[in-house]
């Protein structure tokens, strides 16, 4: 049964917005609150115009109301803190989002500590990440969140699982791996990551596999044990041919040849990637209704 194998994100996070866009009608009528998410964009980065662009037409689709500011290249930090105040003090606005990477000459962790930390919809604020590791309420990072929702609505069992988080990075690696451990989820968590060393080792006795490094097809299917799940969080473009684009967009796992041997996998297109807009979407809704902060 090949849709059985298969986590359908894009399905997921349909499901998950039109019970945001139900809440959202709710909350219009009852209280008279219309959710408002701020955008920041800086520069001219194609994909981040991409980026920004989609969540802005999500936040149009569940009934949000959104505004997009974009600055140039040359923007000094002075400034971009300047605007995120206006966003921190605008009633009106109950999520600010600073799409990343920024400039160079910008440090990426100033500006995120200038975002109220009851407004960092993205949960990169330090105060967000220390709550989170405290098991405290807060706003999670949304891929992270968004994996947690997958594997819940695929009724994936996570107690005592050995799980084997693949990459350390601050937006997926380290969330996942302190989100995991908590008591809701009780998984047994391995983080492996460049340096580490014989990483079959670990992979192999995995109930659970996440991989979220940006190495193109890098998990095998002699890397793993039969039946285990696989949660593909990487985005890579490879030459092909055959396309009309001269490229495809494939994960950090070799879906086909992992496929027969795993229980669940995530595709990539159609996996995490709709379920992370999804949940910063979710998670605008829930500052607009207080239940965080």
């Amino acid at each position: 049964m090949i849709e059985n194998k298969i986590i359908d994100g894009k399905k997921i996070a349909s499901k998950i917005k039109q019970e945001i866009k139900t809440e959202t009608v709710d909350l219009k009528s009852n209280l008279k609150i219309t959710p408002g998410l701020a955008f920041i964009l800086v520069g001219n980065n194609p994909s981040s115009e991409i980026y920004v662009n989609s969540k802005s037409k999500t936040c149009d689709e569940v009934g949000f109301f959104s505004v997009t500011e974009k600055l140039p290249d040359n923007v000094t930090k002075e400034e971009i803190i300047q605007l995120i105040d206006s966003f921190n003090k605008n009633e009106k606005i109950h999520g600010i989002l600073v799409q990343l990477p920024l400039p160079v000459h910008i440090n990426e962790l100033e500006i995120i500590e200038a975002i109220d930390y009851k407004k960092d919809v993205d949960g990169f604020h330090p105060e967000n990440i220390g709550r989170l590791i405290l098991g405290d309420k807060c706003f999670l990072p949304c891929t992270p969140y968004g994996i947690t929702e997958l594997l819940k609505r695929s009724n994936i069992e996570t107690r005592g699982k050995n799980t084997v988080i693949i990459g350390r990075s601050n937006i997926v690696g380290k969330p996942m791996s302190n989100i995991l451990i908590q008591k809701q989820f009780n998984c047994t968590v391995s983080v492996c990551h460049s340096l580490t060393k014989n990483i079959e080792d670990y992979t192999l006795n995995a109930d659970l596999i996440i991989v979220a490094i940006g190495k193109p097809n890098y998990l095998k299917s002699e890397m793993i044990k039969k039946d285990c799940v696989i949660i593909d969080v990487g985005i890579n473009r490879i030459e092909d041919a055959m396309s009309k684009r001269g490229y495809k967009i494939v994960g950090d796992v070799d879906f086909n040849d992992c496929f027969e041997k795993c229980g669940k996998i995530t595709p990539v297109p159609g996996g995490v990637g709709p379920m992370t807009i999804a949940m910063l979407i979710k998670n605008t809704l829930e500052s607009a209704k207080g239940n965080i902060y």
